[in-house]
């Protein structure tokens, strides 16, 4: 008899728990699609996403098929955003362009999110190493972005990897910088003090209690670099520095129309709309993120 009350009451609290976790759910995505600028930022990237899988089924050429005859033509039925100055189909150029904008976007990141939880924690909770590594941080941030970025292209050479990880040399420091903020923060916290007195190791304390206090701002500076990353790239590629021709990119088709903008305006402009979607889909999303972490930065903005 008492184990099957006992089976009763375990089933009825499992339920209970169940029930909750629906409500939460329930109430997290209310939150989501309440919250306008996470909808819209979710909904661009969402389409250009799309748009850059579905590359090979929604084009009827490749971005490297030239057609000397058909060169600098305006928009029109069969090529829907015109052609280059090589008879190239821009259309094609600019949807296959956005693999690699999203791609290194994506990239970078990933990587730049890992790099910089890595050295702001550690430099946070280290005092030498906070020295050695804030100090690297620092000299970097000292040049402008898109300087560094050419200089460190110019001595690898322009490859889509060298692309990815001068991005990412120069994006870490910034982000290590304001993990490294946020978890001195924390570390002053009560409950700090408290785990180090019940004997938890360092390495414990930095990622158990730590590291999920900083992953709001990392989350949000993360969506910023991937929109940072791609203006980058395309501004590498514009310069000749980055994706090396024929392969297309964002920038490449830019600096192709640069030199017939007056007479191939839409060698410059559609291009430049998805770079300008793109970044904006992004940093919507990013300060949308924002908001549903953290609901005070709201009602400050309010």
């Amino acid at each position: 008899m008492l184990a099957e009350t006992r089976k009763v009451v375990g089933t009825d609290v499992i339920g209970q728990k169940r029930e909750i976790a629906k409500e939460r759910r329930a109430l997290f995505l209310r939150r989501v699609w309440a919250n306008k600028m996470v909808v819209v930022g979710g909904v661009i990237i969402f389409l250009i996403t799309l748009l850059a899988l579905a590359a090979p089924l929604i084009t009827q050429f490749t971005p490297y098929d030239l057609e000397a005859v058909n060169r600098l033509k305006p928009p029109n039925a069969t090529h829907w955003f015109g052609t280059d100055n090589f008879g190239r189909d821009i259309f094609s150029r600019v949807v296959y362009g956005a693999r690699v904008s999203l791609a290194v976007g994506l990239s970078v990141a990933i990587i730049t999110g890992f790099l910089g939880l890595l050295i702001g924690m550690y430099s946070s909770f280290y005092r030498i190493l906070d020295h050695i590594l804030m100090r690297i941080a620092d000299g970097l941030m000292a040049f402008p972005s898109i300087l560094l970025a050419i200089a460190i292209m110019a001595v690898m050479g322009p490859k889509p990897i060298n692309v990815v990880i001068a991005i990412v040399i120069v994006e870490t420091p910034g982000v290590a910088r304001i993990v490294r903020s946020a978890a001195l923060v924390v570390k002053e916290q009560t409950y700090i003090e408290a785990a180090r007195a019940q004997g938890a190791s360092s390495w414990k304390i930095i990622w158990s209690h730590i590291a999920p206090n900083v992953l709001t701002p990392l989350i949000v500076q993360i969506t910023y670099v991937f929109s940072v990353s791609m203006i980058i790239e395309a501004s590498l590629s514009f310069l000749g520095a980055g994706i090396p021709v024929p392969e297309p990119s964002w920038g490449n088709i830019l600096y192709d129309g640069k030199s017939v903008i007056q007479t191939a305006w839409w060698m410059t402009v559609f291009p430049g709309m998805f770079l300008l979607l793109a970044v904006l889909g992004s940093n919507l999303l990013g300060d949308g993120i924002r908001d549903l972490i953290d609901p005070q930065s709201n009602k400050a903005k309010k």
